[in-house]
């Protein structure tokens, strides 16, 4: 029986055609918590980045891809920030490899410059072009959990050689997230899971992308979409419709979380 599901956002609940959420994701997420589903967020977006799944009712929020679990009244969970020296490594890395970096904070996302790159992914995700500042002065503001490196995998490869505190996740080709290492979606499920006495073979995960792997893999049915790469497809025990397709709807009816059309 399944009693909690968790959703990543960025081609999982959210179109990257529309930017929007289907109305058929919101309808179906609504009767599985009415019936009882506990429902939480798994992304790699801050807390404070999730205004266009205010019509979910969700529970909580798994946060900068594990390293930060709150609940949706504001309580911290867990949160596992990045170590100083890592992020100096970090920068010293960016300017002698010249690739763009950025911080991702609860009061948004800033970076160290703006390059095409950096606009690229802006449009990609319908949000403004960050901000560029000192981001060693803004490090010292208070916990940073995630980092943002504007690189290509084979870059990507040879940066995180040079920094074995750190891991990094992709669920796009033109940047990598970068957090704590041993810490991934599969440790906030878990966490958040763990919090209500639920055991991961209750859990249903949905997910896109590279970052999503671990709980699609952790949980007790991890379901990808249609549209997910190939490293979510081959780790989900289940592939649904592509995210415009009503693939959430679909899954949901799919495994009885829901009723399907001509239920009694």
């Amino acid at each position: 029986m399944i009693r909690a599901v968790f959703l990543d956002v960025d081609g999982t609940l959210i179109s990257f055609r529309t930017h929007e959420v289907p109305a058929s994701a919101v309808e179906a997420l609504r009767r599985a918590h009415d019936g009882g589903v506990r429902l939480f967020i798994a992304t790699g977006r801050a807390v404070t980045d999730l205004e266009p799944l205010a019509p979910i009712p969700y529970d909580g929020v798994v946060a900068l891809n594990g390293c930060e679990c709150v609940m949706n009244d504001g309580e911290v969970v867990t949160r596992h920030p990045i170590p100083r020296e890592a992020f100096e490594r970090a920068m010293e890395l960016s300017e002698a490899w010249n690739f763009p970096m950025a911080l991702e904070l609860n009061d948004g996302i800033f970076v160290n410059r703006v390059t095409p790159v950096v606009e690229a992914l802006s449009r990609l995700i319908a949000h403004p072009v960050p901000q560029a500042v000192d981001l060693r002065r803004l490090f010292d503001r208070g916990d940073c959990c995630q980092m943002c490196f504007y690189i290509d995998p084979e870059l990507e490869k040879r940066v995180m050689e040079q920094l074995p505190s750190l891991s990094s996740s992709r669920w796009c080709p033109i940047f990598a997230d970068v957090n704590l290492r041993g810490i991934d979606k599969a440790t906030g499920v878990t966490e958040l899971a763990g919090r209500f006495g639920i055991a991961l073979s209750e859990v249903m995960t949905f997910g896109d992308g590279g970052n999503d792997v671990p709980m699609l893999r952790a949980a007790g049915i991890g379901v990808a979409m249609g549209n997910g790469c190939a490293e979510a497809l081959e780790a989900a025990d289940w592939v649904t419709a592509s995210v415009d397709d009503d693939g959430i709807r679909r899954a949901l009816e799919h495994f009885g979380v829901i009723a399907g059309p001509g239920a009694e």
